[in-house]
């Protein structure tokens, strides 16, 4: 009984020297006798940057909507750029400009939304107004109803010719 408590910590030993001899997995990834990896790596969440942390509110809109796409950088970020066509994540926040009502938002479902930039995806008013955003930003958009649902609407939540507004957190773009 003794040779064989004696005999686990050596072994215990012999394994945690091997793992640590040349394993070319990766961090948190245990390599397996074969070479390959236990378990697939999993790409992590993007970090939310501090300034990104809290859900904006959208500012109360006045005066006639415009008739053309108006954006406003409310925190410029720092990373890549969006193009048209890129995989992004953001989290956002959409309001009706008429009313201020919120028919929308990532935040509320606790979830970031990932998409691809493109027509077909997204609104058009987002293609154009989120294409140039960098990584980390925070933007305004204000899209006319010909650059977002139009005349349909999204019923019941977004009435036939509703301009839009939304604030949008740019988490990562590829």
């Amino acid at each position: 009984m003794t040779k064989r408590l004696l005999t686990l910590p050596v072994l215990l030993l012999l394994c945690a020297a091997l793992a640590a001899c040349g394993s070319s997995a990766a961090p948190g990834i245990i390599a397996a006798p074969s070479g390959g990896a236990t378990e697939a790596a999993v790409p992590a969440a993007p970090k939310v940057p501090a300034d990104l942390s809290t859900e904006p509110a959208v500012p109360k809109q006045t005066g006639p909507a415009p008739t053309k796409l108006v954006t406003k950088d409310l925190i410029v970020g720092t990373g890549a750029a969006a193009a048209a066509g890129d995989s992004i994540t953001v989290n956002y926040v959409g309001a009706l400009y008429s009313t201020g009502k919120i028919f929308d938002a990532s935040w509320t479902r606790h979830q970031t939304f990932s998409t691809t930039l493109s027509s077909g995806n997204v609104i058009p008013g987002w293609v154009q107004g989120l294409t140039g955003m960098k990584v980390g930003g925070r933007r305004e958009l204000i899209i006319p109803p010909s650059l977002g649902y139009g005349k349909a609407g999204q019923p019941p939540t977004i009435p036939p010719n509703s301009t839009l507004v939304f604030v949008v957190d740019l988490l990562s773009a590829s």
